[in-house]
């Protein structure tokens, strides 16, 4: 069964900081381009960053450069994102994609006092 599962979601106060993580089953990652993607309510899903199959190029959207960092390690088939700083503005479901197709089911992330 082909499979995205995130987690490391949660609450956490301003300033603060959380490391989510993607695990894929039922497939290998180490062929595709992979991404984080978040949903806050009313508004659109966004890309919040990518990273190349190799982890040789990697992007992020201007809101979260300088606080948030992608990686990902093929052997353990899973993806990370690791969020410092967080702003309440963070809050918003958070999604990992893989390649076109495979999406997760996505994390809650709650940046509140």
């Amino acid at each position: 069964q082909v499979q995205l599962v995130e987690s490391g979601g949660g609450l956490v106060q301003p300033g603060g900081s959380l490391r989510l993580s993607c695990t894929a089953s039922g497939f290998t990652i180490s062929d595709y381009w992979m991404g984080w993607y978040r949903q806050a309510p009313g508004k659109e899903r966004e890309e919040v960053a990518g990273i190349s199959s190799g982890a040789t190029s990697t992007t992020l959207t201007d809101s979260v450069k300088g606080r948030f960092t992608i990686s990902r390690d093929n052997d353990k088939n899973t993806m990370y994102l690791q969020m410092n700083n967080l702003k309440p503005e963070d809050t918003a479901v958070y999604y990992c994609r893989c390649g076109v197709h495979y999406w997760g089911q996505g994390t809650q992330v709650t940046v509140s006092s």
